[in-house]
């Protein structure tokens, strides 16, 4: 607005120059119209000046623009890239998590196939380790299988290897059943004493005293049979043995 305002007051006054132009001489007239011509000059120059300046102002305004619309297209890249990266990253941990948990849970079951446990049998809770749990079960297995001379070998074995075991009353009455059955009547006896003997409290003691009897019956030992008959309904009245072994003990003579 200033560069028209400008314009226009020098074009006022050079229609009033001209409207007085009789009033001054030749050369006042060239000088005037110079000086005028000059101010004129100079304020298109200003105005050309003003106007480059701005076009340029308004060009550097529009890379300014143009270069801030890139760098926020940028952080916006940046930060999907981030988010993109925070996730993988949340995944991967969650995935490392799991595997460790598995992991963890893998490396606990396989201890525990070597760690002692407790176990129950025959009534009784004993700690025993994973291998002689499962040699005795393997015996037991092959005796429940008929094969009975194993089944002998088995238990035999499993003593001598597990003396202490808990597992060493029912070792000795199931050895007992076994060489029983292979008529090997006096190492049945024996084992079956020595089951009583050892745990006189245990679940199988009157089954034990029964089937000594039933071997020293095989043996011709009626004597020793009556006496095992008769400590077996004294020591275990309320057993389902001590009801047999008065059966048995009627037919005896």
């Amino acid at each position: 607005m200033k560069i028209f305002r400008t314009a226009a007051a020098v074009t006022a006054c050079l229609l009033a120059f001209h409207a007085n132009a009789g009033l001054l001489d030749d050369d006042e007239a060239r000088r005037a119209i110079l000086d005028l011509r000059q101010k004129f000059d100079a304020s298109q120059q200003r105005m050309a000046d003003d106007l480059k300046k701005t076009n340029d102002d308004n060009a550097q305004l529009r890379c300014s623009m143009l270069d801030l619309s890139n760098q926020i297209e940028a952080l916006r890249n940046d930060l999907a890239s981030a988010r993109g990266q925070n996730e993988r990253l949340a995944r991967d941990v969650a995935d490392m998590q799991r595997n460790q948990k598995d992991l963890t849970q893998g490396v606990n079951e396989r201890l525990r196939k070597f760690e002692p446990g407790k176990v129950t049998v025959d009534g009784k809770e004993f700690v025993a380790e994973p291998a002689e749990a499962q040699e005795f079960e393997a015996a037991l297995a092959t005796l429940r299988k008929g094969d009975f001379a194993g089944a002998q070998t088995g238990f035999v074995a499993f003593m001598k290897r597990y003396p202490q075991s808990g597992y060493k009353p029912s070792a000795l009455f199931w050895l007992g059943n076994a060489q029983y059955a292979l008529r090997n009547y006096r190492d049945a006896v024996t084992n079956f004493r020595s089951l009583v003997t050892a745990d006189a409290d245990h679940m199988r003691a009157p089954e034990a005293l029964l089937s000594m009897a039933n071997c020293q019956v095989e043996l011709k030992d009626v004597k020793s049979a009556r006496k095992t008959l008769d400590d077996l309904m004294k020591t275990y009245p309320q057993s389902e043995a001590a009801s047999v072994a008065k059966e048995r003990l009627a037919k005896l003579k």
